[in-house]
């Protein structure tokens, strides 16, 4: 198993943390991991995109153009990486943040309102938890487990205590995923 991804949106969407949380869940699975992070120098509102490849064997090079998984946090990704899913991929994006839709007949196609469910959750900052449940939902490639046991790596000590609102956000993206009629709504 090999799965190269693209997380892309405004800085500040938590687009870094998504991509650095599901690298650590790899390395905690023992897979091989990559991480290349791309943002623009005015950070909160700026563009940031990442790419990460999870995989069983080897990773041959961190640098590839087209993508098993797109994840699209706003209309200019959306925009600018719906081109870069491979065929039969899939492209994952937060339906309140687009609204120019996907226009692609030969990928999967995924809307998540990962904002509205942040917002029922009291914090908007789970919205990128939201959209990794999602993800993980789709393509298996890390378990909720190893995801845990990242964000207590990732996070600062001082937010530990948002572990369990993190993993009911994990578990709300898998939800909406597994039941794509209420996903975009």
């Amino acid at each position: 198993m090999k799965h190269e991804l693209l997380v892309a949106g405004f800085g500040g969407q938590g687009v870094l943390s998504l991509g650095m949380t599901l690298t650590y869940a790899g390395m905690v699975e023992g897979k091989e991991i990559s991480w290349m992070p791309s943002y623009g120098p005015e950070m909160r509102g700026g563009t940031a995109n990442c790419i990460v490849i999870v995989s069983d064997g080897k990773i041959s090079s961190p640098i590839t153009t087209m993508f098993d998984t797109v994840i699209a946090l706003n209309q200019p990704s959306m925009d600018k990486f719906e081109h870069a899913v491979r065929p039969g991929g899939l492209l994952v994006y937060e339906s309140t943040n687009i609204i120019t839709l996907p226009t692609r007949t030969d990928i999967h196609i995924l809307p998540i309102a990962a904002a509205v469910e942040a917002a029922k959750l009291k914090n908007p900052k789970t919205m990128n938890m939201i959209v990794l449940g999602a993800f993980l939902e789709r393509t298996h490639i890390v378990e909720i487990s190893g995801v845990m046991a990242a964000l207590k790596k990732v996070l600062p000590e001082r937010y530990h205590h948002l572990l369990p609102l993190n993993e009911q956000a994990l578990r709300r993206g898998m939800e909406l995923a597994a039941d794509p009629v209420s996903a975009a709504h």
